[in-house]
Protein backbone atom coordinates (compact mmCIF):
# COMPACT_ATOMS: atom_id res chain seq x y z
CA UNK A 1 0.00 0.00 0.00
CA UNK A 2 0.73 3.56 -0.36
CA UNK A 3 0.52 6.39 1.95
CA UNK A 4 -2.81 7.21 0.80
CA UNK A 5 -3.94 3.40 0.33
CA UNK A 6 -2.83 2.80 4.24
CA UNK A 7 -4.53 6.04 5.51
CA UNK A 8 -7.87 4.73 3.94
CA UNK A 9 -7.38 1.30 5.35
CA UNK A 10 -6.77 2.88 8.71
CA UNK A 11 -10.60 4.80 8.24
CA UNK A 12 -12.14 2.07 7.28
CA UNK A 13 -10.83 -0.50 9.93
CA UNK A 14 -11.23 1.71 12.36
CA UNK A 15 -13.17 4.80 12.33
CA UNK A 16 -12.06 7.92 12.78
CA UNK A 17 -14.27 10.16 15.57
CA UNK A 18 -13.94 13.13 13.60
CA UNK A 19 -15.60 11.33 10.53
CA UNK A 20 -18.48 9.54 12.66
CA UNK A 21 -18.43 10.61 16.12
CA UNK A 22 -19.75 8.03 18.79
CA UNK A 23 -19.89 5.26 16.97
CA UNK A 24 -15.75 5.05 17.21
CA UNK A 25 -15.58 5.79 20.20
CA UNK A 26 -14.70 2.78 22.49
CA UNK A 27 -14.62 3.25 26.51
CA UNK A 28 -12.03 1.69 28.84
CA UNK A 29 -8.65 1.01 28.54
CA UNK A 30 -7.75 -2.78 27.60
CA UNK A 31 -7.22 -2.64 24.04
CA UNK A 32 -4.96 0.25 24.85
CA UNK A 33 -3.11 -2.14 27.25
CA UNK A 34 -2.88 -4.76 24.80
CA UNK A 35 -1.34 -2.58 22.43
CA UNK A 36 1.06 -1.22 25.05
CA UNK A 37 2.25 -4.87 26.17
CA UNK A 38 2.77 -6.07 22.10
CA UNK A 39 4.85 -2.29 21.74
CA UNK A 40 7.00 -3.16 24.27
CA UNK A 41 5.54 -0.28 26.83
CA UNK A 42 7.24 1.86 24.51
CA UNK A 43 5.99 5.20 26.40
CA UNK A 44 8.18 4.17 29.53
CA UNK A 45 11.26 5.32 27.14
CA UNK A 46 10.82 9.23 26.96
CA UNK A 47 9.59 11.54 29.69
CA UNK A 48 6.03 13.10 29.14
CA UNK A 49 3.82 15.87 30.14
CA UNK A 50 0.06 15.42 29.69
CA UNK A 51 -2.47 17.95 28.71
CA UNK A 52 -6.44 17.75 29.22
CA UNK A 53 -9.04 20.69 29.20
CA UNK A 54 -11.49 21.08 27.03
CA UNK A 55 -10.10 24.02 24.90
CA UNK A 56 -7.02 25.50 25.18
CA UNK A 57 -5.56 22.34 25.23
CA UNK A 58 -3.81 22.35 21.96
CA UNK A 59 -2.32 25.94 21.68
CA UNK A 60 -0.87 25.17 25.56
CA UNK A 61 0.83 21.88 23.57
CA UNK A 62 2.45 23.31 21.29
CA UNK A 63 3.72 26.31 23.30
CA UNK A 64 5.44 24.06 25.91
CA UNK A 65 6.43 21.69 22.84
CA UNK A 66 7.89 24.71 21.09
CA UNK A 67 9.85 25.88 24.52
CA UNK A 68 11.47 22.34 24.84
CA UNK A 69 12.41 22.49 21.72
CA UNK A 70 14.02 25.95 21.95
CA UNK A 71 16.31 24.55 24.77
CA UNK A 72 17.39 21.72 22.81
CA UNK A 73 15.41 18.39 23.68
CA UNK A 74 14.14 16.28 21.64
CA UNK A 75 10.12 16.89 21.35
CA UNK A 76 7.68 14.32 20.78
CA UNK A 77 4.16 15.94 20.67
CA UNK A 78 0.95 14.45 20.24
CA UNK A 79 -2.06 16.25 19.20
CA UNK A 80 -5.39 15.69 17.54
CA UNK A 81 -7.47 15.97 15.46
CA UNK A 82 -5.50 17.14 12.17
CA UNK A 83 -6.13 19.77 10.24
CA UNK A 84 -5.32 18.65 6.55
CA UNK A 85 -2.72 15.56 6.84
CA UNK A 86 -2.98 12.40 9.61
CA UNK A 87 0.71 13.35 9.92
CA UNK A 88 0.42 16.38 12.05
CA UNK A 89 -0.77 14.40 14.79
CA UNK A 90 2.70 12.95 15.37
CA UNK A 91 5.70 14.94 15.31
CA UNK A 92 9.29 15.34 16.52
CA UNK A 93 10.88 18.76 17.00
CA UNK A 94 7.87 20.35 14.33
CA UNK A 95 8.73 17.52 11.87
CA UNK A 96 5.40 15.23 11.07
CA UNK A 97 5.80 11.25 11.15
CA UNK A 98 7.17 10.15 7.52
CA UNK A 99 4.83 8.69 5.33
CA UNK A 100 6.94 5.43 5.10
CA UNK A 101 6.87 4.88 8.93
CA UNK A 102 3.29 4.96 8.86
CA UNK A 103 3.07 2.51 5.88
CA UNK A 104 5.63 0.18 7.60
CA UNK A 105 3.42 0.31 10.95
CA UNK A 106 0.21 -0.95 9.19
CA UNK A 107 2.14 -3.02 7.21
CA UNK A 108 4.22 -4.75 9.86
CA UNK A 109 1.55 -4.63 12.56
CA UNK A 110 -1.87 -5.59 11.14
CA UNK A 111 -1.55 -9.32 11.93
CA UNK A 112 -2.09 -7.88 15.29
CA UNK A 113 -3.99 -4.98 15.30
CA UNK A 114 -6.89 -6.71 12.94
CA UNK A 115 -8.73 -9.31 15.55
CA UNK A 116 -7.54 -6.80 17.94
CA UNK A 117 -9.83 -4.31 16.40
CA UNK A 118 -8.60 -0.93 17.80
CA UNK A 119 -10.51 2.38 17.83
CA UNK A 120 -8.64 5.20 15.67
CA UNK A 121 -7.41 7.09 18.26
CA UNK A 122 -6.21 3.90 20.44
CA UNK A 123 -4.42 2.74 17.16
CA UNK A 124 -2.82 6.24 16.69
CA UNK A 125 -1.90 6.82 19.62
CA UNK A 126 0.25 3.48 20.14
CA UNK A 127 1.64 4.27 16.73
CA UNK A 128 2.80 7.75 18.46
CA UNK A 129 4.68 5.99 21.54
CA UNK A 130 6.29 3.70 19.17
CA UNK A 131 7.46 6.48 17.19
CA UNK A 132 8.99 8.09 19.89
CA UNK A 133 10.30 5.55 21.20
CA UNK A 134 12.08 4.31 18.32
CA UNK A 135 13.28 7.92 17.45
CA UNK A 136 14.52 8.56 20.98
CA UNK A 137 12.47 11.52 22.13
CA UNK A 138 13.82 13.19 25.29
CA UNK A 139 9.87 14.18 26.25
CA UNK A 140 6.76 14.13 24.61
CA UNK A 141 3.98 16.76 25.08
CA UNK A 142 0.93 14.28 25.15
CA UNK A 143 -2.14 15.92 24.72
CA UNK A 144 -5.19 13.91 25.70
CA UNK A 145 -7.92 12.91 22.97
CA UNK A 146 -11.78 12.94 24.78
CA UNK A 147 -11.89 13.59 28.81
CA UNK A 148 -8.96 11.89 30.57
CA UNK A 149 -9.77 8.94 32.95
CA UNK A 150 -10.12 6.37 29.86
CA UNK A 151 -8.84 8.08 26.97
CA UNK A 152 -6.25 6.13 26.15
CA UNK A 153 -3.08 8.41 26.39
CA UNK A 154 -3.73 7.54 30.05
CA UNK A 155 -1.48 5.16 30.39
CA UNK A 156 1.49 7.45 30.54
CA UNK A 157 3.39 8.53 33.74
CA UNK A 158 4.18 12.37 33.15
CA UNK A 159 6.01 14.64 34.90
CA UNK A 160 3.51 17.51 35.14
CA UNK A 161 0.22 17.48 34.33
CA UNK A 162 -1.85 20.14 32.68
CA UNK A 163 -5.60 20.75 32.92
CA UNK A 164 -6.75 23.93 31.07
CA UNK A 165 -10.54 24.66 31.57
CA UNK A 166 -13.38 22.68 31.65
CA UNK A 167 -16.99 23.52 29.88
CA UNK A 168 -19.54 21.46 28.04
CA UNK A 169 -18.25 19.27 25.35
CA UNK A 170 -18.72 15.57 24.28
CA UNK A 171 -21.55 15.33 27.30
CA UNK A 172 -22.81 12.05 25.79
CA UNK A 173 -19.52 10.93 26.91
CA UNK A 174 -18.33 12.84 29.59
CA UNK A 175 -21.14 13.73 31.44
CA UNK A 176 -23.62 17.09 31.49
CA UNK A 177 -22.52 18.62 33.94
CA UNK A 178 -19.37 20.34 34.44
CA UNK A 179 -18.80 18.60 37.83
CA UNK A 180 -18.81 15.40 35.76
CA UNK A 181 -16.66 16.87 32.93
CA UNK A 182 -14.15 17.89 35.65
CA UNK A 183 -13.83 14.52 37.33
CA UNK A 184 -13.23 12.57 33.92
CA UNK A 185 -10.77 15.53 33.10
CA UNK A 186 -8.99 14.89 36.61
CA UNK A 187 -8.46 11.49 35.82
CA UNK A 188 -4.95 12.49 34.56
CA UNK A 189 -4.16 13.32 37.76
CA UNK A 190 -1.15 11.06 39.21
CA UNK A 191 0.14 9.99 42.65
CA UNK A 192 2.67 12.31 43.53
CA UNK A 193 2.68 14.11 40.77
CA UNK A 194 2.03 17.75 39.98
CA UNK A 195 -0.81 19.83 38.29
CA UNK A 196 -1.36 22.84 37.31
CA UNK A 197 -5.44 23.72 35.89
CA UNK A 198 -5.97 26.67 34.27
CA UNK A 199 -9.52 27.84 35.19
CA UNK A 200 -12.01 26.66 37.66
CA UNK A 201 -15.56 27.29 38.68
CA UNK A 202 -17.31 26.77 41.86
CA UNK A 203 -18.23 23.38 40.34
CA UNK A 204 -14.78 21.69 39.34
CA UNK A 205 -12.51 23.78 41.58
CA UNK A 206 -13.86 21.06 44.09
CA UNK A 207 -13.65 18.03 41.92
CA UNK A 208 -9.82 18.69 40.77
CA UNK A 209 -8.69 19.61 44.77
CA UNK A 210 -10.37 16.28 46.26
CA UNK A 211 -8.42 14.42 43.43
CA UNK A 212 -5.32 15.54 43.84
CA UNK A 213 -5.17 15.27 47.55
CA UNK A 214 -6.45 11.51 47.57
CA UNK A 215 -3.19 10.95 45.40
CA UNK A 216 -1.24 13.14 46.99
CA UNK A 217 -0.42 15.65 43.86
CA UNK A 218 0.80 18.73 44.26
CA UNK A 219 -2.32 20.91 42.94
CA UNK A 220 -1.32 24.69 41.09
CA UNK A 221 -4.34 26.85 40.63
CA UNK A 222 -2.77 28.87 38.03
CA UNK A 223 -6.11 31.40 38.53
CA UNK A 224 -4.39 32.12 41.80
CA UNK A 225 -1.03 32.26 41.11
CA UNK A 226 -1.43 35.54 39.08
CA UNK A 227 1.65 35.34 36.93
CA UNK A 228 0.07 37.62 34.14
CA UNK A 229 0.20 40.84 35.03
CA UNK A 230 -0.97 42.67 31.55
CA UNK A 231 -1.42 41.37 27.87
CA UNK A 232 -2.30 43.64 24.51
CA UNK A 233 -2.56 43.47 21.53
CA UNK A 234 0.43 44.60 19.03
CA UNK A 235 -0.29 45.94 15.25
CA UNK A 236 0.14 42.81 13.71
CA UNK A 237 -2.10 40.74 16.18
CA UNK A 238 0.43 39.10 18.44
CA UNK A 239 0.28 39.68 22.00
CA UNK A 240 2.88 41.61 23.97
CA UNK A 241 2.69 40.14 27.79
CA UNK A 242 3.76 41.43 30.95
CA UNK A 243 4.32 39.17 33.63
CA UNK A 244 5.86 37.87 37.29
CA UNK A 245 8.66 36.04 35.82
CA UNK A 246 8.89 37.99 31.95
CA UNK A 247 8.61 41.32 30.99
CA UNK A 248 7.60 42.46 27.65
CA UNK A 249 6.91 38.91 26.16
CA UNK A 250 5.74 38.34 23.19
CA UNK A 251 3.40 35.72 22.12
CA UNK A 252 2.82 34.64 18.60
CA UNK A 253 -0.89 33.55 18.48
CA UNK A 254 -3.47 36.27 18.72
CA UNK A 255 -7.06 34.70 20.11
CA UNK A 256 -8.35 36.25 23.03
CA UNK A 257 -7.86 32.90 24.36
CA UNK A 258 -4.25 32.91 24.44
CA UNK A 259 -4.42 35.49 27.85
CA UNK A 260 -6.34 32.36 29.65
CA UNK A 261 -3.44 30.17 27.98
CA UNK A 262 -0.61 31.77 28.90
CA UNK A 263 -1.38 32.63 32.58
CA UNK A 264 -1.84 28.54 32.61
CA UNK A 265 1.74 28.06 30.52
CA UNK A 266 3.56 30.13 33.08
CA UNK A 267 2.31 27.89 36.34
CA UNK A 268 3.27 25.03 33.90
CA UNK A 269 6.72 26.73 33.43
CA UNK A 270 7.25 26.90 36.86
CA UNK A 271 6.56 23.40 37.46
CA UNK A 272 8.12 22.14 34.44
CA UNK A 273 11.76 23.78 36.07
CA UNK A 274 11.17 21.74 39.92
CA UNK A 275 10.90 18.43 37.57
CA UNK A 276 14.66 19.59 36.67
CA UNK A 277 13.81 20.45 33.17
CA UNK A 278 16.42 22.93 32.24
CA UNK A 279 15.60 25.74 30.21
CA UNK A 280 16.98 29.57 29.68
CA UNK A 281 14.31 32.32 29.76
CA UNK A 282 15.97 33.26 26.41
CA UNK A 283 14.45 29.82 25.46
CA UNK A 284 10.77 30.38 26.74
CA UNK A 285 10.82 33.71 24.82
CA UNK A 286 11.37 31.74 21.69
CA UNK A 287 8.95 29.05 22.14
CA UNK A 288 6.00 31.80 23.04
CA UNK A 289 7.43 33.79 19.97
CA UNK A 290 7.68 31.22 17.31
CA UNK A 291 5.43 28.43 18.25
CA UNK A 292 3.89 28.06 14.82
CA UNK A 293 6.69 27.89 13.09
CA UNK A 294 8.36 25.54 15.58
CA UNK A 295 5.69 23.25 16.18
CA UNK A 296 3.59 23.78 12.57
CA UNK A 297 0.39 24.75 14.47
CA UNK A 298 -2.59 26.06 12.84
CA UNK A 299 -6.16 27.53 12.73
CA UNK A 300 -5.67 29.32 16.36
CA UNK A 301 -6.84 32.99 15.14
CA UNK A 302 -5.24 32.16 11.98
CA UNK A 303 -4.73 35.27 9.48
CA UNK A 304 -4.71 33.89 5.62
CA UNK A 305 -5.00 36.81 4.05
CA UNK A 306 -5.92 41.02 3.90
CA UNK A 307 -7.99 43.34 1.79
CA UNK A 308 -10.51 41.73 2.52
CA UNK A 309 -8.81 39.68 5.75
CA UNK A 310 -9.71 36.77 6.15
CA UNK A 311 -9.19 35.15 9.56
CA UNK A 312 -9.93 31.18 11.01
CA UNK A 313 -10.55 29.65 14.19
CA UNK A 314 -10.90 25.96 15.52
CA UNK A 315 -13.22 27.15 17.93
CA UNK A 316 -16.21 24.76 17.63
CA UNK A 317 -18.31 24.62 21.34
CA UNK A 318 -19.63 27.70 23.37
CA UNK A 319 -16.61 27.88 25.43
CA UNK A 320 -14.63 28.34 22.16
CA UNK A 321 -16.88 30.50 20.54
CA UNK A 322 -17.09 33.03 23.70
CA UNK A 323 -13.56 33.93 22.81
CA UNK A 324 -14.26 34.38 19.63
CA UNK A 325 -17.10 36.69 19.64
CA UNK A 326 -14.87 39.12 21.73
CA UNK A 327 -12.17 38.56 19.73
CA UNK A 328 -14.54 39.45 16.50
CA UNK A 329 -16.25 42.56 18.23
CA UNK A 330 -12.41 44.07 18.88
CA UNK A 331 -11.41 44.51 14.79
CA UNK A 332 -12.26 47.03 12.88
CA UNK A 333 -13.74 46.31 9.47
CA UNK A 334 -16.54 47.98 7.52
CA UNK A 335 -18.73 44.75 7.13
CA UNK A 336 -18.46 41.38 8.76
CA UNK A 337 -19.10 38.31 6.75
CA UNK A 338 -19.01 34.53 8.90
CA UNK A 339 -18.71 31.34 7.06
CA UNK A 340 -19.88 28.54 9.31
CA UNK A 341 -20.61 25.29 10.02
CA UNK A 342 -20.65 22.91 12.88
CA UNK A 343 -20.80 18.90 13.58
CA UNK A 344 -23.84 17.63 14.54
CA UNK A 345 -23.34 16.26 18.61
CA UNK A 346 -22.39 19.96 19.82
CA UNK A 347 -24.52 22.50 21.64
CA UNK A 348 -25.37 24.17 18.36
CA UNK A 349 -28.37 26.62 20.10
CA UNK A 350 -25.76 27.39 22.33
CA UNK A 351 -23.30 28.30 19.56
CA UNK A 352 -25.89 30.41 17.59
CA UNK A 353 -27.29 32.09 20.55
CA UNK A 354 -23.73 34.04 20.77
CA UNK A 355 -23.05 34.66 17.39
CA UNK A 356 -23.36 38.10 16.22
CA UNK A 357 -27.07 39.21 14.56
CA UNK A 358 -25.16 42.26 11.99
CA UNK A 359 -23.19 39.81 10.04
CA UNK A 360 -23.40 38.46 6.81
CA UNK A 361 -23.45 34.50 7.07
CA UNK A 362 -22.48 31.88 4.52
CA UNK A 363 -23.32 28.47 6.26
CA UNK A 364 -21.54 25.28 5.06
CA UNK A 365 -20.69 22.09 6.14
CA UNK A 366 -17.19 20.02 6.53
CA UNK A 367 -16.76 17.03 4.49
CA UNK A 368 -17.07 14.62 7.56
CA UNK A 369 -20.34 12.02 8.27
CA UNK A 370 -20.82 14.37 11.59
CA UNK A 371 -21.28 17.40 9.32
CA UNK A 372 -24.28 19.37 10.24
CA UNK A 373 -26.24 19.81 6.35
CA UNK A 374 -25.60 23.56 5.47
CA UNK A 375 -29.28 23.92 5.05
CA UNK A 376 -30.11 22.75 8.59
CA UNK A 377 -27.55 24.98 9.87
CA UNK A 378 -29.19 28.11 7.92
CA UNK A 379 -32.74 27.28 9.18
CA UNK A 380 -31.44 26.70 12.80
CA UNK A 381 -29.39 30.17 12.72
CA UNK A 382 -32.54 32.14 11.38
CA UNK A 383 -34.23 31.74 15.14
CA UNK A 384 -31.38 33.31 16.40
CA UNK A 385 -31.43 36.37 13.72
CA UNK A 386 -28.58 35.28 12.01
CA UNK A 387 -28.75 35.52 7.95
CA UNK A 388 -27.49 34.31 4.94
CA UNK A 389 -27.22 31.60 2.67
CA UNK A 390 -26.39 27.85 2.70
CA UNK A 391 -23.39 26.53 0.74
CA UNK A 392 -22.18 22.92 0.06
CA UNK A 393 -18.81 23.02 0.87
CA UNK A 394 -16.33 25.02 2.38
CA UNK A 395 -14.57 26.25 -0.84
CA UNK A 396 -17.60 27.55 -2.71
CA UNK A 397 -18.68 29.71 1.08
CA UNK A 398 -15.67 30.84 0.86
CA UNK A 399 -15.52 32.03 -2.83
CA UNK A 400 -18.55 33.71 -2.54
CA UNK A 401 -17.81 35.86 0.87
CA UNK A 402 -14.59 37.20 -1.23
CA UNK A 403 -16.88 38.08 -4.46
CA UNK A 404 -19.16 40.15 -1.79
CA UNK A 405 -16.72 41.36 0.66
CA UNK A 406 -15.30 44.89 0.23
CA UNK A 407 -11.33 45.37 0.52
CA UNK A 408 -11.80 47.00 4.27
CA UNK A 409 -14.28 44.42 5.07
CA UNK A 410 -13.44 41.15 7.33
CA UNK A 411 -14.39 37.20 6.32
CA UNK A 412 -14.31 34.99 9.69
CA UNK A 413 -14.50 31.43 8.79
CA UNK A 414 -14.90 28.51 11.75
CA UNK A 415 -17.40 26.67 13.54
CA UNK A 416 -15.68 23.68 13.80
CA UNK A 417 -12.20 22.25 12.98
CA UNK A 418 -13.36 20.09 10.31
CA UNK A 419 -14.57 23.71 8.89
CA UNK A 420 -10.80 25.07 9.26
CA UNK A 421 -9.74 21.87 7.94
CA UNK A 422 -11.30 21.98 4.75
CA UNK A 423 -10.24 25.66 4.29
CA UNK A 424 -6.51 25.06 4.65
CA UNK A 425 -7.09 21.50 2.46
CA UNK A 426 -8.84 23.44 -0.56
CA UNK A 427 -8.68 27.10 -0.62
CA UNK A 428 -6.18 29.35 -1.08
CA UNK A 429 -6.59 32.87 0.01
CA UNK A 430 -3.30 35.58 -0.68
Amino acid sequence: MNYQETLTYLYNSAPLFQQVGKDAYKEGLENTYALDEYFGHPHQQFRTIHVAGTNGKGSCSHTLAAILQSAGYRVGLYTSPHLTDFRERIRINGVPVPEEFVIGFVEKHRHFLEPLHPSFFELTTAMAFHYFARQAVDVAVIEVGLGGRLDCTNIIHPDVCVITNISFDHIQFLGNTLAKIAGEKAGIIKPGTPVVIGETTSETKPVFAEKAASVNAPIVFAEEEHLLINATHTDVGHYLYQTQDYANLKGELGGLCQEKNTNTLLSAIRQLRKAGYRFTDADVRNGFANVCELTGLQGRWQRLSSHPAVICDTGHNVGGIQYIVRQLACQHYRKLHIVIGMVNDKDIHGVLALLPTDATYYFTQASVKRALPAEEMQKQASAFGLHGKSYPNVKIALETALTEAGPEDLIFVGGSSFIVADLLSTCHTS
